[in-house]
């Protein structure tokens, strides 16, 4: 579904609680997602709203590897696609 959005709304008293801002905690949405290989780095690098090459930098400096296979790629691939035509 690239291309569409969801919405997701966090209270913002649970937001306040971590103690990080908003786009702290996207990152850490999107690094815990990609930890746990549920987003490619692409998909993980677009909810952390940051550069593919940001969020490396990001995951280096946590000393987290970057699982990237062909299918990674195929799917970062096939969603570039579907950009291009929105």
């Amino acid at each position: 579904m690239i291309g569409n959005t969801m919405s997701l709304l966090i209270p913002a008293d649970i937001v306040l609680a971590t103690g990080l801002s908003q786009e702290e905690l996207l990152q850490e949405i999107a690094i815990m997602l990609f930890q746990k290989e549920k987003l490619t780095l692409g998909q993980a690098s677009l909810l952390a709203e940051m550069h593919q090459s940001h969020f490396q930098h990001l995951l280096a400096s946590r000393e987290i590897a970057i699982h990237y296979d062909v299918g990674d790629f195929e799917a970062d691939l096939r969603a570039l696609r579907e950009m291009e035509r929105i």
